[in-house]
């Protein structure tokens, strides 16, 4: 351990630790931002389906509900190897950060999903009743009433999805994604040099840590329950 703070350390393992923290964070930012293109409408439409929603469809709400409930359930190193043949068709390859993305989707928008739909309900109901008795649409509804009203929440679950992803992206590692889980992988646990993965570990917490303070202090922010 005491060898990570030497310079002959940083000499010979920054430029691998540097593309590690690099691969990371474009796993992590294009995965999320992918998967909130595809569970932020499902959480919408999950909302509007409801019994007591403003477009209530009960078949449509429990096929969605199933889906995105079997996506949950589903480790996430298992559902990244048995996704290695559709990963390899839809992107060319099943390894490196292009390879991660394609599962880490796939894993992440169920859960974007249910993270849309806990903070969409929590909207109060008398202001959607306000927005329906002046006519407004539907769309109008979601677009101006539910994401205005949620976005504390929205924000506070962006978080949470940004550092579930952080952690998918070092599982990933374990089977040649790349990132700072192969890092740990390859160096900490193949070659026995304990002090780069220790090192990977510190970058993955900081990383977490930063997440965690900037969504919670724009949460606080833009919440207008607390101006």
């Amino acid at each position: 351990m005491a060898e990570i703070f030497t310079a002959a350390f940083w000499a010979e393992y920054s430029g691998i630790l540097a593309e590690g923290v690099l691969d990371t964070l474009v796993m992590t930012v294009v995965s999320t931002l992918v998967a909130y293109l595809i569970g932020l409408p499902l959480g919408v439409v999950m909302v509007l389906t409801q019994s007591h929603a403003i477009r209530p469809n009960k078949p449509v709400n429990a096929i969605l509900g199933w889906i995105i409930n079997m996506g949950r359930s589903l480790p996430f190193i298992i559902l990244m190897v048995a996704c290695f043949p559709f990963t390899k068709l839809l992107v060319g390859t099943k390894l490196g950060v292009r390879g991660a993305v394609v599962p880490l989707v796939i894993a992440a928008a169920p859960f974007v999903a249910r993270m849309v739909e806990t903070s969409l309900n929590e909207v109060d109901a008398g202001v959607i009743e306000a927005a329906q008795s002046m006519g407004a649409s539907t769309f109008q509804i979601v677009w101006k009433v539910y994401l205005p009203e949620a976005m504390p929440s929205l924000v506070l679950g962006g978080s949470i999805t940004l550092i579930a992803i952080i952690g998918y992206t070092a599982i990933a590692g374990t089977v040649g994604a790349g990132g700072l889980g192969d890092i740990a992988v390859r160096y900490g646990h193949q070659r026995g040099i304990t002090s780069v993965m220790w090192v990977t570990v510190l970058f993955l917490i900081i990383m977490v840590q930063v997440v965690q303070s900037v969504f919670s202090r724009l949460s606080v922010r833009i919440d207008k329950r607390l101006k």
